[in-house]
């Protein structure tokens, strides 16, 4: 089964905001057409319009020439569209498979009777199809991010979709497994599916890419062949102007060990693992998926407890049981999924930033909307954040606006050591550099960086030490000008001996 898909000049506003201005865009079976623009530019909401999730305010949506109107997601699935959105959408205390069968159980020939087993044969049969390890009977809320996308990616190639939607589908995947989707979306490709791909990654973008659309403000504003636009050209069309300087200019120079983790041990993952970081100095921790990166963040911040070991602030024992110990000690966690655990996402701005300062700010038993208003604006202005006023809700901001809106919660907290695990995950690439900026900041001003990332390019750009993680240990340290991305490679897949 294949279609074309048309969308013609769809318009969508919310409240005083328009996100859509008469927006042209079409997409060829058998093709694979990039949507690319900057966090806030259109796009999630262009596909969730074509999904069904929004209705537009002006516009047609036709396949294989026939007009569609849709009046919700089940509309929308029946008429062969399928979307894999960035923001998981899976019910975390069902499993793997029951989320896979969601509102379509399959059933057994007696009435109202669903067919457990087949749904869970059917579950194994699909990631072995694909070559996805996951267990149908696990619990959603027990797998890690990555794993959670793995389920999304299944849940839509289980509708057997005519047009189907990725929306930065390997935001959370390790390199093997993107390398597998993208052999997976070589084959929807030549069963001539309609494959439309939004990711901030240019170079997934030219990769797979046949064709390229680009918004920028709610409008397209370039379209063709990928092969007549290179990735400073999208970039450019993208944002405006040139990115130059993508990673800031930094002059290193390390001063005395300010934080040091020693031997430490969990019940799962973490296992002996001891390193320091001094003050100016941004230290990466690389890694594959599963390797324990996040597993020693969550450890630091106190959210999972050490079994053994010992942290030590300038040679003095830190003793961090929860996260209040953490950050009343100076430490600051940016989570790898901000939606999960890092926002509110249905309350203010100003409620989020300040949540975790309120003694820090003078509001330990009594709040002071005015000071508190007045803060938020002034940390939102040092971190170039875009919204309303500090009273929007959280949702309603793009992608990378809700990261800097972390960044400034820890900003405001007067954090002396940042854990920033996957800073720039789902964000574009004008986002991005301000993340990069931002961070150098904290370095300049003194403080301990520890940067998660699954992106080489930005632990070369931006560290000046790489930890290497691999089974729980610490597999390297490695200083950066020094390595190479091979190394790293090597050291995370493949070297059995830790440091």
């Amino acid at each position: 089964m294949t279609a074309e898909l048309r969308m013609h000049n769809i318009v969508k506003t919310f409240g005083p905001v328009t996100a859509l201005q008469g927006v042209s865009f079409s997409a060829r079976p058998g093709t694979v057409h990039a949507l690319c623009g900057e966090n806030g530019a259109g796009k999630s909401t262009l596909m969730k319009i074509l999904a069904g999730v929004y209705q537009p305010d002006a516009g047609e949506i036709f396949i294989d020439g026939q007009k569609q109107v849709f009046s919700g997601p089940r509309d929308a699935l029946n008429a062969g569209i399928s979307m894999l959105y960035q923001e998981l959408d899976l019910a975390e205390h069902l499993s793997v498979y029951e989320n896979l069968f969601l509102g379509r159980p399959l059933r057994r020939r007696l009435p109202f009777v669903i067919d457990r087993k087949a749904m869970i044969e059917q579950t194994l049969q699909y990631c072995r199809r694909y070559g996805f390890d996951l267990d149908p009977l696990a619990a959603v809320r027990t797998l890690t991010t990555g794993q959670c996308q793995i389920v999304e990616l299944l849940k839509a190639l289980m509708r057997r979709a005519k047009i189907l939607v990725m929306d930065e589908p390997t935001s959370s995947l390790s390199e093997a497994e993107s390398e597998r989707l993208f052999e997976i979306i070589h084959q929807l490709r030549q069963l001539q599916l309609t494959i439309i791909y939004i990711s901030h990654r240019m170079e997934e973008v030219k990769r797979l890419a046949d064709e390229i659309s680009v918004l920028r403000d709610g409008q397209i504003v370039a379209s063709g062949p990928a092969a007549q636009m290179d990735i400073p050209t999208v970039v450019r069309y993208m944002v405006g102007r040139e990115l130059k300087d993508y990673y800031p200019a930094r002059k290193p120079s390390p001063g005395s060990v300010l934080f040091e983790a020693e031997n430490l041990k969990t019940a799962e993952h973490i296992q002996g693992i001891s390193f320091s970081v001094r003050a100016g100095e941004i230290v990466g921790m690389a890694g594959l998926v599963g390797a324990g990166r996040t597993e020693t963040a969550r450890a630091v911040f106190g959210v999972q407890p050490l079994e053994e070991g010992c942290l030590r602030w300038q040679g003095k024992p830190m003793n961090i049981t929860s996260p209040a110990d953490a950050i009343q000690q100076g430490i600051a966690y940016l989570t790898e999924d901000r939606k999960r655990n890092g926002l509110c996402l249905h309350l203010p701005c100003a409620w989020n930033m300040t949540l975790p300062n309120y003694p820090r700010i003078g509001m330990r038993f009594l709040l002071r909307l005015r000071k508190e208003y007045q803060l938020c604006e002034e940390y939102g202005r040092k971190v170039a954040l875009k919204w309303p006023s500090p009273l929007t809700a959280v949702h309603l901001l793009s992608g990378g606006n809700q990261q800097k809106l972390l960044i400034a919660r820890w900003l405001m907290a007067h954090a002396r050591f940042l854990i920033v695990d996957e800073p720039t995950r789902g964000i574009d690439v004008g986002a991005k550099r301000d993340v990069y900026r931002l961070l150098a900041e904290q370095a300049e001003q003194g403080k301990a960086v520890l940067m998660i990332s699954s992106e080489l390019p930005e632990l070369f750009g931006l560290c000046d030490r790489i930890l290497v993680m691999r089974r729980g240990r610490l597999a390297a340290d490695l200083p950066t000008r020094q390595t190479s991305p091979e190394e790293v490679m090597h050291y995370a897949a493949v070297q059995e001996s830790p440091v």
